[in-house]
């Protein structure tokens, strides 16, 4: 009634009521009675607002890498924001300009330089895997900005959702990777069988290394028992040295002692010698020797006849 009306805001939202070109009311929360004809109102939402993104940038090797990602904000500086963009409101509390949203526009701007000039100095791939640097210099450029200063606005957070290049380099870097895994899979495989091969051989020399062990022991036995059976023959042969001198010195001996048994009848002659084995003088032992003296004779003698009644008598008369 009358253009007087009854302004209430949130707690959240900072309000300024101006009147002839100077504020006369502000605050978070206010409400209050205003002549609506000779009054401006400017509302401010102080609340955190989270402002989506999605932006392209060219990468050092000339690539396109589309970000997606959102940015939170809020704003701290009512007055410097009121003086910078028209935040004003009609009688039914909306926007009388579109300067609310270009407040987004313009930390997306700044947050999208920021990230230009970080994708320009990486290639593609590092662009793709370094989500968590590009969340940490955008955050650090925003907040060290001139411009986010001006705008009287503090940035809460920056969250990177998804980083992407296009389909056909998306190919071409998931086959240099599939490629560079199955590489890493065949040197595994080959350092693994390698392994293998080189526990076989270290196996095989420790199994050759026992036998060679082995066949020491073994020929230091058989030297061992070589040299016992050495020192059993030297000991053999010396007992047979032994034996022999004994049986030589036993043999001497036996010569010795015969040949002073025969000294005596060396000069006896040995038909005396004869007669007195037979055990006295036997016809027939002496008709043999008397034959035997006439064989020794016989180039002496010129004719013998000896017939045989001689010789029957003689050894019947002996026999008779």
């Amino acid at each position: 009634m009358l253009g007087i009306k009854f302004l209430k805001v949130r707690p959240t939202t900072y309000v300024m009521h101006f009147k002839n070109g100077r504020v006369v009311r502000e605050g978070a929360g206010r409400s209050f009675l205003y002549f609506a004809p000779g009054a401006e109102i400017v509302q401010i939402s102080l609340a955190s607002i989270d402002v989506p993104f999605v932006f392209n940038g060219v990468t050092a090797d000339f690539q396109d890498a589309a970000i997606q990602g959102e940015l939170t904000y809020r704003v701290t500086d009512p007055k410097r924001l009121a003086a910078v963009l028209d935040f004003s409101v009609d009688n039914r509390g909306h926007y009388r300009s579109e300067d609310p949203t270009k407040l987004n526009d313009r930390l997306i701007h700044a947050a999208q330089t920021i990230a230009r000039g970080y994708t320009q100095r990486k290639n593609l791939r590092d662009v793709l895997v370094g989500s968590a640097e590009l969340v940490s210099e955008i955050s650090a450029g925003l907040q060290q900005s001139a411009e986010v200063a001006m705008l009287g606005v503090e940035i809460l957070g920056v969250s990177v959702l998804s980083i992407r290049s296009n389909p056909e380099m998306a190919k071409a870097l998931q086959a240099a990777a599939r490629e560079a895994l199955m590489r890493e899979a065949d040197e595994a495989i080959y350092a693994r069988r390698n392994a293998a091969v080189e526990q076989e051989r270290a196996i095989r020399e420790n199994e050759l290394l026992t036998e060679i062990a082995v066949e020491q022991k073994k020929r230091q036995v058989r030297e061992t028992q070589m040299a016992a059976e050495i020192a059993v023959e030297e000991q053999k042969a010396v007992l047979v040295d032994h034996r022999v001198q004994n049986e030589r010195k036993e043999a001497d001996a036996r010569a010795h002692a015969i040949q002073a048994t025969l000294a005596p009848l060396k000069e006896v002659d040995w038909r005396t010698l004869v007669a007195a084995a037979a055990g006295g003088a036997d016809p027939k032992m002496m008709i043999a020797l008397a034959f035997r003296d006439i064989a020794d004779s016989a180039g002496k003698i010129g004719n013998l006849n000896i017939s045989p009644e001689l010789l029957s008598s003689l050894l019947g008369a002996r026999e008779g």
